[in-house]
C-alpha cells in the first residue's frame, strides 16, 4: 500500500468520525426529528385515562382511576417543580418538589393519595377530565407550553385532534 492511499484512507476515516461527532453534537430536537415520525419533547404527556373504569360515583377510588401520565425520555432527571397540568376548564395541578427520573413516567391521579416516585395526586373531590372532550396541557415552570393531549370535540377547534399521543374516544359526560 502506498503512502498516498494510506493518507487518503486516514483522511476519509477522520471525515467520517467528524461527521459522526457533529451529528451527535446536534441539539436533541434536531438530531431526533425524522420526517414522517411524530416529534415530541423530552418530557411529554404519554397517556391519558380520562374516563375512569366502572361507575363514576366520585369515590376516591374512581377519581384515582382518572389520570394523566407524564414521561421523561431523557437519561437525566428533570425537576418538575412549578410545572403545571391543566384542563380546558382551567383546573390546574402544579407539581411541588418533584423530580422525574430519566427514562421514567409519573401518573398524575385526580383524587387523594400519598405521592410516590411513580404516582402523584391532585387531591380533588371531583373529576377533572371530561369524558366527551378535553385537552390536557403541560407547561413548564416558566409557563411555557411543553405538550398537550386532546380528545373529542374540544374548544380549541376541530374534531378528534390530538398532539403528542393517541386518539381516545369514550362516551358520556360526568362533569357537574
Amino acid at each position: 500500500m502506498s503512502v498516498s492511499s494510506s493518507v487518503r484512507r486516514l483522511t476519509a476515516a477522520a471525515a467520517v468520525a467528524a461527521a459522526v461527532v457533529g451529528a451527535a453534537a446536534l441539539p436533541a430536537s434536531a438530531a431526533d426529528h425524522h420526517p414522517g415520525r411524530p416529534h415530541h419533547p423530552a418530557v411529554y404527556i404519554s397517556d391519558v385515562q380520562y374516563d375512569s373504569p366502572g361507575r363514576d360515583d366520585r369515590s376516591n377510588r374512581s377519581l384515582n382511576k382518572e389520570w394523566v401520565e407524564i414521561t421523561n425520555d431523557t437519561r437525566r432527571a428533570v425537576n418538575l417543580d412549578g410545572w403545571t397540568l391543566e384542563d380546558e376548564d382551567g383546573h390546574i395541578y402544579t407539581f411541588d418538589h418533584y423530580r422525574l427520573d430519566g427514562r421514567a413516567t409519573v401518573r398524575v391521579h385526580t383524587g387523594y393519595g400519598r405521592d410516590t416516585k411513580t404516582d402523584v395526586y391532585q387531591d380533588r373531590r371531583h373529576y377533572v377530565w371530561d369524558n366527551r372532550s378535553d385537552t390536557a396541557t403541560l407547561r413548564n415552570d416558566r409557563d411555557r407550553f411543553v405538550d398537550e393531549e386532546s380528545w373529542g370535540h374540544h374548544r380549541h377547534g376541530g374534531d378528534d385532534r390530538h398532539h403528542g399521543g393517541h386518539d381516545r374516544h369514550h362516551g358520556g359526560d360526568r362533569r357537574g
